[in-house]
């Protein structure tokens, strides 16, 4: 009887390690670094068939989730004031803002909370997740690859990426007139979190 006790008393232990360590890790939370201008959001749109307009949005905020060891549960929010496009051309960036475009006025933000995330290996993925703009929301897909992550001069805690994806404006109901060609945007993100 007190060896049996005995036993118990000593597999206890064991047993708790056992069960901490299969217990799922948590991904760590992540701001996305605006504020260092440690992070874009670029993108391109065509122009007559010969070239592009080039642009970016000055001002959103986002953050992410993150676990170099289960890239699965990877998890994103970005919300992007649409009247901060900038392409470098104060009047067409007027125009752009208006009813005959994005119509920053009456739809202010645009959204992507992730819903999924597909790890493709050698640190590359596609992100998919629902982007609400135009008063729509359709899910999209981001190639994903990641630079890098680790600590930080200043004692914090960095993970950085970029992403790609090509948005079919149509589909949010964008009918600008500028030809088929037009009828597609490519972005281009540069993501870098401080670890929260």
């Amino acid at each position: 009887m007190i060896a049996t006790k005995t036993i118990a008393t000593k597999l206890k232990p064991l047993a708790l390690a056992g069960a901490f360590l299969a217990a799922p890790l948590f991904a760590a939370d992540y701001t996305i670094d605006t504020q260092g201008a440690h992070a874009s959001v670029h993108f391109k749109i065509d122009h007559l068939g010969v070239g592009y307009v080039v642009g970016r949005f000055n001002d959103f905020t986002g953050s992410f989730s993150y676990d170099a060891d289960n890239p699965a549960e990877t998890k994103v929010d970005v919300l992007i004031n649409m009247e901060s496009i900038d392409t470098n051309h104060a009047e067409r960036d007027r125009h752009i803002r208006s009813a005959d475009f994005v119509d920053a006025s009456q739809y202010a933000e645009a959204r992507f909370v992730s819903t999924g995330y597909e790890d493709l290996g050698d640190d590359k993925g596609t992100l998919t997740g629902d982007l609400t703009w135009l008063g729509q929301t359709h899910s999209i897909d981001i190639d994903v690859v990641k630079v890098g992550e680790g600590e930080d001069p200043w004692g914090g805690y960095r993970a950085g990426f970029t992403g790609t994806a090509a948005l079919h404006l149509p589909t949010f109901g964008a009918e600008f007139n500028l030809g088929p060609a037009a009828e597609t945007v490519y972005l281009d993100l540069v993501i870098e979190g401080v670890r929260k």
